[in-house]
């Protein structure tokens, strides 16, 4: 990641207050983090007061809803269900192997 030197002017109040939260060698990080935090609601507030549909092209943008939503939700369910299937053989012959050790 490039980083670019920015001057930023701060009251001397609201630095106190920063400093006294992270310390003066954690302002830049602590300023970093609090403005993309921001950056990010300003996104999501621009997006939820626009018109424009979060999804412009379902076949394109969510291929895996191809089939429809009720179809994907099924699948995922099984693909969940099998994995728990799975764990649950593997930590029975788990328990099963600590037994005969002992």
């Amino acid at each position: 990641m490039n980083i670019k030197r920015a001057h930023v002017l701060l009251p001397e109040d609201l630095l106190r207050e920063i400093d006294a939260l992270v310390g003066p060698r954690g302002r830049s990080s602590f300023l970093v983090e609090t403005a993309r935090h921001e950056v990010r609601r300003q996104k999501l507030l621009h997006f939820l007061e626009s018109k424009d549909p979060a999804w412009k092209d379902k076949d394109k943008d969510h291929p895996e809803l191809a089939g429809g939503a009720a179809a994907w939700v099924r699948k995922l369910r099984a693909e969940s269900e099998a994995r728990g299937a799975r764990r649950q053989k593997s930590q029975k012959r788990a328990r099963v192997q600590t037994a005969r050790a002992h």
